[in-house]
């Protein structure tokens, strides 16, 4: 119940801040849109996928700063209701300073200046795959990751139903550079899988949600 109830204020206020309208050409790369979105299956879904990051964080991983790669508005860190530092690495500003408005004490990290064997946790949720420089980034996040820390990562499978559901939700556009599976192959250079949860749980799931330890280099 206190899962839900945080999801509907965390709606509630998303849609006081953004214009959804006006702003979704410079939204919709982030997961807000899902969020807010009128159609609860949808909706649903993609909180679906942070509640189960946050399950996984919960199982794993120790005390600890914890690093939000790719954060959008940060809503990660209301569902995880954690008292541990929360860092998190956004390219993009507006989305920055909403998430530092909902969470004045977050910490904005730079890509390139990110700090060695820092984080307990690295997160990289429905981000990865908006991106060219895949390998790079993982390299980044297994550097900034600590020695004993766990890497969350999440991403779409890009199946037939994902496209279906997508275009039944009005999101039209595709900016996804590969899917999931690419992901996982490429992160298994860096580290090690531990465990991987599918989101529904079904035969074509949408999403999945992994969880790794580093690998010494």
């Amino acid at each position: 119940m206190k899962l839900w109830n945080t999801v509907y204020l965390r709606r509630s206020l998303l849609r006081n801040y953004f214009d959804i309208k006006s702003q979704f050409e410079q939204i919709e790369e982030s997961c807000i849109p899902s969020y807010v979105h009128t159609n609860l299956a949808a909706a649903g879904i993609s909180w679906w996928r942070l509640a189960c990051a946050a399950k996984t964080y919960q199982c794993y991983c120790h005390t600890g700063p914890i690093l939000d790669f790719g954060a959008a508005s940060g809503e990660l860190f209301h569902i995880l209701q954690t008292k541990e530092p929360y860092h998190f690495v956004e390219l993009n500003d507006r989305l920055s300073e909403a998430l530092l408005h909902f969470n004045p004490m977050a910490i904005r990290q730079k890509l390139d200046k990110l700090p060695a064997n820092k984080y307990a946790a690295v997160f990289a949720l429905d981000s990865l795959e908006h991106n060219n420089n895949i390998p790079e980034l993982l390299e980044k996040i297994h550097g900034t990751l600590r020695e004993n820390g766990f890497f969350i990562l999440s991403g779409p499978t890009e199946n037939w139903i994902y496209r279906l559901g997508r275009r039944l939700a009005g999101f039209s556009g595709h900016y996804h550079t590969t899917n999931i599976n690419d992901i996982e192959k490429m992160s298994e250079t860096f580290f090690s899988k531990v465990e991987q949860r599918s989101i529904p749980l079904a035969i074509a799931p949408l999403f999945r949600v992994t969880v790794w330890k580093r690998k010494q280099l």
